[in-house]
């Protein structure tokens, strides 16, 4: 809910997800959830609905994740879910990620993005075919380094573990790559995480240039 550009963070998020076709929107939300969902029910994004699915205690990002899932569940439709953290933004279209999620076999697309130095992020290890290999440690120099994006099939929610917490980085995709095969979208694009204070103050100016990717 951190304020830019006379708006919560997550509004630019959502209106993000919106100008890429997306209409229904889960938060996965913990403390003071409740002022987010107040937030958008007084000042909906148009288009969209949001929803909230609050965690009575910290899940991790995948458990908050199923929560979400368990709670507004897509009855039975095997639509995809996509999945992207509210406290940062990578500004490219993610039509390619739909286009992958439909290729034979591919069952989980991670978005990746290719930058000069990695040394905040920890890094992807992608196979000649684009397929995900593992996560490897923060290291100098440039490389591909997970957005914060991904892109599930109905069919890769079976293959999370069942325990909470429960981490993406740490515990979803070094199982899932053992079971299914997950797809490396990579691309260069502007990005954002306002999680240091840092990143915060560059918010305004990384909305204010990108603001294509956010009109509706």
């Amino acid at each position: 809910m951190a304020p830019v550009c006379g708006r919560p963070f997550v509004d630019w998020v959502v209106r993000f997800l919106a100008k890429q076709g997306v209409h229904d929107v889960v938060l996965s939300t913990g403390y003071l959830g409740n002022k987010i969902e107040t937030y958008f029910l007084e000042q909906p994004v148009q288009g969209v609905q949001v929803r909230c699915a609050s965690e009575a205690e910290p899940m991790g990002t995948a458990g908050g994740f199923l929560n979400a899932v368990q709670r507004f569940g897509t009855d039975g439709q095997n639509l995809p879910w996509l999945v992207v953290n509210g406290d940062s933004l990578a500004v490219t279209p993610l039509q390619a990620m739909e286009a992958c999620l439909e290729r034979p076999g591919v069952e989980a697309v991670i978005l990746g993005l290719r930058v000069e130095d990695a040394s905040r992020y920890g890094t992807l290890t992608v196979g000649e075919d684009g397929s995900l290999l593992r996560f490897a440690e923060k290291q100098p120099g440039g490389g591909i380094v997970n957005a914060g994006v991904y892109l599930f099939g109905s069919q890769a929610l079976q293959g999370f573990p069942q325990k909470r917490p429960l981490s993406f980085e740490t515990e979803v995709f070094p199982v899932l790559v053992e079971k299914i095969r997950v797809q490396v979208v990579t691309v260069e694009a502007s990005f954002l995480d306002i999680g240091t204070p840092a990143s915060l103050v560059q918010a305004e100016s990384f909305i204010a240039a990108h603001q294509s990717f956010f009109e509706l």
